[in-house]
């Protein structure tokens, strides 16, 4: 029964779908939210290598995919950071208030034909976006009692919210971009954010007063000194890229893409070192961490091929993709809506038959199907690629590869942070989502050195290499199923005790 406080904040009275009020203002911030994520990520490639005559910034096709790739990269890893925030300085509703302003920023700053302002407005939304993204999550949580049954459905709708707005920002920034350009798309995400913030405001007082919480405080020296870190870390990075740029001579912006590809992928190596190292950690605690890896490094392929969604497959779509369907021709960026519209269709299939099948298929096997159908995806359309050769593919066969890589999503991404919560050491239970978003992270910073390097190889060299690259791994972790299923069987008896 609620108590006096809740019933303030959560009429019984009134309901969402059955569940909180809250669940309200949290659902339509987060599909306005992914709305304006989405827009922003579905022209920005096109943008980055367009012509400077078409409003474009005219860089070369490889550094622009690799561009988009490491920011994608940089959302997770700050991800990271925002967590920190929320539960050391402002809590989860602040810190996604202030991550939807920071993100509203960026999008005008990229509205603004000027190309230091589109650079600034990518640094913006991406640090915005790493803010409010595991914030408002965490908020959705706070609605429920942990022992609620309804809070797995309250999840399940507010997912839904996401793939809402996935969904439809393709079609309308698609419109924007032909009626006034690009920059007209980059406003329609910064109304997007807009209208995302209306909500979450209005909606404040239907959630739960601990979203003000912070967990776990920082003292007023420790803040002081906080900031100062803050800048000093800023100007160190800035006196870096600099001193980088005198020794090798490269252009800034590559310089910036190799420095975050080398933060994405230390950053959980020392993870592991520290888990591996710490005292807290028992013997039996770091077999089962060393089970993980394996899985951690499937995760990081998967993401690696599937987030190419804004970047090669982009590019894919736009320059050798035959865009004429049934005597229409239709917009390259409506591509990356095929993936949130077969979430919606096929997740409750995949919900039933998880359900159904129970424990017969272990975690370790729906990552393996995961990641096989991930590098099949690549391996057919690089097949595919080298058969219209000079030419462009039929559409069917990058929306293909797209229900592909969604099929592997449904197999891996809702398993992996059970998996990883049930390897994980004790101590580090609270810290190992955040491990689970550097895996998306490290892929993708793989991801955007490979296609900064191969830029002069055919589609299908790189598309197919990729693919068996991945697809090698997987038959090893088919390989290693059987001790990983015992170590996962073995955390998930400690749990229960």
């Amino acid at each position: 029964m609620a108590n006096v406080a809740e019933s303030q904040w959560n009429p019984p009275g009134k309901r969402f779908f059955g569940h909180p009020l809250g669940l309200m203002p949290l659902f339509t911030t987060e599909a306005f939210e992914r709305f304006s994520y989405y827009s922003m990520r579905a022209i920005l490639l096109y943008y980055l290598v367009d012509t400077l005559a078409n409003g474009g910034l005219a860089l070369d096709d490889a550094i622009g995919q690799s561009l988009a790739q490491i920011y994608s990269a940089s959302v997770f890893l700050l991800s990271v950071l925002g967590g920190w925030f929320a539960d050391r300085v402002w809590g989860p509703r602040r810190s996604t208030l202030y991550g939807g302003l920071v993100i509203i920023g960026g999008h005008i700053c990229l509205a603004i034909p000027i190309a230091t302002m589109s650079y600034i407005g990518i640094i913006l939304v991406a640090l915005g976006t790493g803010l409010l993204k595991p914030n408002i999550s965490a908020m959705v949580g706070n609605l429920y009692r942990d022992d609620d049954p309804k809070r797995e459905a309250g999840f399940s709708i507010f997912y839904m919210g996401i793939n809402i707005g996935s969904f439809i920002s393709s079609f309308i920034v698609a419109a924007a971009r032909n009626w006034g350009g690009y920059h007209a798309g980059f406003s329609v995400a910064a109304v997007g954010m807009g209208i995302a913030l209306v909500f979450y405001i209005q909606g404040r007082k239907y959630l739960n007063p601990s979203v003000d919480d912070v967990p776990n405080p920082l003292s007023q020296s420790e803040r002081s000194r906080m900031w100062v870190l803050v800048v000093g870390i800023i100007a160190g990075l800035a006196l870096v890229l600099i001193l980088v740029h005198l020794v090798t001579g490269k252009d800034w912006l590559v310089n910036a893409i190799d420095s975050l590809t080398l933060l994405a992928l230390a950053a959980p190596i020392c993870y592991f070192v520290v888990m591996f190292r710490s005292k807290k950690v028992t013997v039996e605690e770091r077999s089962r961490l060393s089970a993980f890896i394996p899985l951690f490094v499937a995760a990081m392929l998967f993401w690696m091929i599937f987030e190419q969604a804004a970047s090669s497959m982009a590019a894919f779509a736009k320059d050798d993709t035959n865009l004429a369907v049934a005597g229409i021709t239709i917009n390259p960026e409506w591509y990356q809506s095929i993936n949130p519209m077969f979430i919606v269709l096929l997740s409750p299939l995949f919900a039933a038959l998880w359900t159904r099948v129970g424990s017969r298929v272990p975690t370790a096997v729906k990552f393996t199907i995961g990641l096989a159908l991930a590098s099949l995806s690549f391996i057919w359309l690089g097949a595919w690629a080298s058969v219209y050769s000079g030419g462009k593919s039929p559409w069917w066969v990058l929306a293909f590869t797209y229900v592909i890589q969604t099929v592997g999503e449904l197999c891996l991404s809702p398993v992996g942070l059970a998996a990883t919560t049930l390897l994980a050491p004790r101590a580090f239970k609270s810290q190992a989502m955040a491990l689970w978003f550097l895996s998306s992270a490290s892929g993708q910073a793989i991801t955007a050195q490979v296609l900064q390097h191969t830029g002069n190889l055919s589609n299908t060299t790189v598309f197919v290499g990729t693919g068996i690259v991945s697809l090698v791994f997987t038959l090893i972790l088919a390989c290693l199923t059987p001790w990983i299923g015992r170590h996962i069987n073995a955390g998930m008896n400690e749990n229960a005790e």
